[in-house]
């Protein structure tokens, strides 16, 4: 949070959160913390591994997940 930049250093997390609360939690009324804790793991969950990001050459996020236990397994062996 040093940097030069460090205005932008949150913007991509900034911009998750905004997300989250308007395309999920916003427009829902909620009776329970389970009803949300549900929506809020369904967007997660959407978001890692359906949603292609351009910024991530048209991947999903999950594709670091892979690629990580892929190289555990090659420094295991």
């Amino acid at each position: 949070m040093d940097s030069v930049n460090r205005a932008l250093d949150n913007v991509g997390v900034e911009r998750l959160w905004r997300s989250l609360k308007y395309e999920g939690i916003y427009l829902r009324d909620y009776r329970t913390m389970t009803e949300l804790r549900e929506v809020v793991d369904r967007y997660f969950r959407l978001y890692n591994s359906e949603w292609f990001h351009g910024s991530l050459g048209y991947e999903t996020p999950d594709i670091y997940s892979e690629r990580f236990s892929r190289s555990d397994k090659r420094m295991a062996a």
